[in-house]
């Protein structure tokens, strides 16, 4: 047992609060020097693309950002749903017992003193706009946004073809879980949202203030719609059903869920004691890859718009997922759990005028975008962050850094070797847990927390675990 790496953690965390705030006591004034910024969020999005080392996926436009940028192959999300994951990022705040904590989670009902990126950035004298999903609700800090946050869809599932738009009418909005996009009847939202950027991006130049441009694509989220050459670029021989297929050797009850996020779509099996057929999992997963390309695809138009402009260069561009997705592994759908597969995304940082990739294995968190772009862009941090600045990170790549991330009652911890889970009821008692070695068993599929030779290293986790927990309060 490497005794020097379990006294590292709680020592860390110290560490990582003290950088931070020397960090923002020893900027002074903010420097003119202030690029334009460019975060893309991408909904429901796993580390499921080509840079990631994903050879079945095709994304052209996005690997040639990665190639452009610092590439994070160990972030994490904070909360894996939506709404929570969401307002924690664009706040820098972790999620906690009192706050963001469910999809419909809201900025300005959780934490509504507090400055987002986006009104940080606008009082900073940025132009700022929201176009597309950034926050979970289209209307949720408004404070945000230099003008009203704009979408293109009428219905978020976004159903373009004449069966399901007739499905959903029928059955309140829902149709099937998913759409092989032939004879639409018109363009798919996020296809249109890139429409309107483009045009936009012309006066965004013209004006005498950097912005800071938000571009939120609801692809690849349920329900997977995408034109029909999208699910012509694989071949069924490319489409591999997940070959853990089972829950992980002993983790607890808790630690599973019967994915009622699929469940309401017409095409799947209600009853969450039925399994879902092969030939549908293979569907749904065609159409997760569909919808990668279809976004990148979108992705690529807007960079070439940037370059055009000749707005991409200097630009600071994130390219990120909220949350990750399961597409079978542990027989499990969607997120809305603790395992790697929700919990891991992908995270992209161009800076200005950066012209090669930087890998970087350090574990980080959503949570640490706000001081990054602070960082970046000369700005002062605002005294409520709780992550850090990649900047520093960027700098000193290291395999002992942690992430944590919370879902309901179970908090994980994730270092580059272990991912460990605690769940706790109300009264703070432990109800269960697991640990996997991600080096021997990157897929988590046998915990070893019941090994009494991880005694010592999970209960460090346990205590750097209430530490975090009690500092996110």
């Amino acid at each position: 047992m490497n005794k020097k790496f379990i006294l590292a953690i709680p020592i860390s965390l110290v560490f990582i609060s003290i950088l931070t705030l020397f960090s923002s006591l020893s900027k002074s004034n903010v420097k003119n020097n202030n690029p334009n910024v460019i975060l893309i969020m991408v909904d429901d999005l796993r580390p499921e693309i080509n840079c990631y080392n994903k050879t079945i996926i095709k994304s052209p436009n996005i690997d040639n950002l990665a190639s452009d940028s610092y590439l994070y192959e160990n972030a994490v999300c904070n909360y894996p749903v939506c709404g929570a994951s969401r307002a924690s990022m664009l706040t820098g705040l972790r999620p906690n017992k009192n706050r963001f904590k469910t999809f419909k989670s809201r900025i300005d009902v959780d934490a509504p003193s507090v400055e987002t990126i986006g009104s940080w950035f606008k009082n900073n004298g940025y132009y700022t706009l929201s176009f597309g999903k950034i926050s979970h609700h289209k209307n949720d800090s408004p404070k945000s946004w230099s003008e009203p946050a704009w979408r293109a869809e009428k219905k978020w599932r976004d159903y373009q073809t004449d069966e399901n738009i007739k499905l959903a009418n029928q059955n309140n909005g829902v149709g099937n879980a998913f759409e092989i996009g032939l004879n639409l009847r018109d363009n798919y939202a996020d296809q249109k949202m890139v429409d309107r950027i483009m045009k936009d991006l012309v006066n965004f130049k013209k004006s005498n203030k950097p912005f800071l441009l938000s571009v939120g694509f609801l692809k690849p989220h349920l329900p997977f719609n995408a034109p029909l050459k999208y699910w012509d670029l694989y071949e069924k021989k490319d489409i591999q059903l997940a070959k853990n297929r089972f829950q992980p050797e002993n983790t607890p009850k808790i630690a599973m869920h019967h994915y009622a996020e699929l469940r309401k779509y017409l095409n799947i099996p209600n009853d969450k004691s039925v399994e879902i057929p092969d030939s549908i999992q293979l569907k749904l997963i065609h159409g997760y890859y569909a919808c990668i390309s279809f976004v990148d695809d979108q992705i690529g138009r807007l960079v070439s718009k940037l370059k055009e402009l000749d707005l991409y260069n200097d630009a600071i561009i994130v390219f990120v997922g909220d949350h990750g997705w399961q597409l079978g592994e542990h027989n499990l759908w969607a997120k809305h759990c603790n395992f790697q597969t929700s919990l891991k995304v992908p995270l992209l940082i161009k800076y200005p005028n950066q012209t090669e990739t930087k890998k970087i294995k350090s574990v980080v968190e959503l949570v640490d975008i706000f001081p990054t772009l602070c960082d970046i862009s000369n700005l002062d941090y605002p005294k409520h962050l709780q992550g850090k600045s990649l900047t520093s990170v960027n700098k000193k790549d290291n395999s002992n850094t942690i992430g944590f991330s919370t879902y309901k009652k179970g908090t994980t911890i994730t270092t580059s070797n272990y991912s460990y889970t605690k769940w706790q009821n109300d009264n703070n008692e432990l109800i269960g847990q697991m640990l996997f070695d991600l080096k021997r068993d990157k897929d988590e599929n046998i915990s070893i927390a019941i090994d009494s030779t991880y005694k010592q290293l999970i209960n460090s986790f346990s205590i750097s675990i209430d530490s975090i927990n009690e500092v996110s309060l």
